[in-house]
């Protein structure tokens, strides 16, 4: 028996497009429209009418997509939304997309194909289009675009928060670890952390990682190799935080005595490490729970006061920094 895939490959349409020409819903050109029913009647396309049926708003299914499940950050929002949509008997599937756009399309085509009524994605802003002309409703989850509802946290206040901890407990010579400038609230962070520590003059240097541990563990070896005075770490997020505070501890460097480490997000583990991290809190699982929340909101077609909620960080202080110096 044919498939879905099956038609669209034969049309040469996404799979978007055959489900929406399947189901009257959205717009398809007209040529469109007959070079999919050829396909249709060419494989004998026999459509699941079980499932057609649950594209009217029967199914309890909604799609989300991540960019990393690996990184610990992504499933605490995943648990948010997962738990919140669970109490309305909503169920969720869920794809990785690895800030890839393709494998994004591939996600979107997937979830359409099992009638989702609903998306929740954490993407690219280059990817927003992807969202375009979807018959759904669609929230964003740690990412920003001004034409989707959205939820996320304050990655300024963040930044800015990070600089001040080590400027106020005494880092003179600090070094921020930036992460992948395409990433929008990563970017975010790090300038406005840079514009902290640029205003208070002291010495500022800028390394580059990729989010993960083995990216962080280049970074920091090679950190330490150019910048031996370094007194003060800024992290991109708490993995690459905890690659420096191995680095620093195989040095034989004194934490939080010598150098201090600040990392981003807050995930579980940081509290296990040793000495235990201090962290910039992002409320991670709040922020799913409340995507979750205006998710259903737009799916019953309920009025949503504030379509972009941005929630509030704090700073959470552990080990690998000192007090805070009290001036006289």
């Amino acid at each position: 028996m044919a498939t879905i895939r099956e038609v669209a490959k034969e049309a040469g349409v996404s799979v978007a497009t055959v489900s929406r020409v399947m189901n009257g819903s959205g717009y398809a050109h007209e040529d469109t429209r007959k070079v999919v029913m050829a396909a249709v009647e060419k494989l004998n396309y026999k459509p699941n009418e079980v499932a057609r049926s649950l594209y009217n708003r029967k199914s309890k299914l909604v799609g989300l997509i991540l960019p990393d499940i690996t990184n610990p950050f992504f499933p605490e929002m995943a648990r948010g939304v997962e738990d919140y949509l669970q109490q309305f008997g909503y169920r969720l599937i869920f794809g990785n997309s690895d800030e890839k756009r393709d494998k994004e399309i591939e996600y979107i085509d997937t979830f359409l194909q099992n009638n989702v009524v609903g998306m929740i994605a954490s993407t690219s802003e280059e990817a927003n289009e992807n969202f375009d002309n979807l018959e759904i409703p669609v929230v964003l989850l740690d990412r920003t675009a001004e034409k989707l509802p959205a939820v996320y946290s304050d990655q300024k206040t963040g930044g800015r928060l990070a600089a001040r901890v080590l400027l106020d407990r005494g880092s003179t010579n600090i070094v921020l670890i930036r992460g992948p400038v395409e990433i929008k609230p990563v970017y975010e962070r790090y300038t406005a952390a840079l514009e902290e520590l640029t205003q208070a003059k002291v010495n500022v240097q800028v390394m580059d990682s990729s989010l993960t541990l083995q990216g962080g563990q280049s970074c920091v070896r090679q950190l330490f190799e150019q910048y031996p005075n370094t007194d003060g770490i800024i992290a991109c997020n708490d993995i690459v935080a905890a690659a420096a505070l191995q680095e620093i501890l195989k040095r034989g460097i004194r934490i939080p005595e010598d150098i201090q480490l600040i990392g981003y997000d807050d995930i579980a583990f940081t509290a296990l490490l040793h000495p235990p991290l201090s962290t910039i809190r992002q409320p991670a699982y709040e922020m799913g729970a409340q995507a979750a929340e205006m998710l259903i909101r737009k799916i019953n077609q309920e009025k949503i006061a504030e379509t972009h909620k941005k929630l509030p960080v704090s700073f959470v202080e552990r080990q690998t920094t000192r007090r805070k110096v009290e001036k006289p």
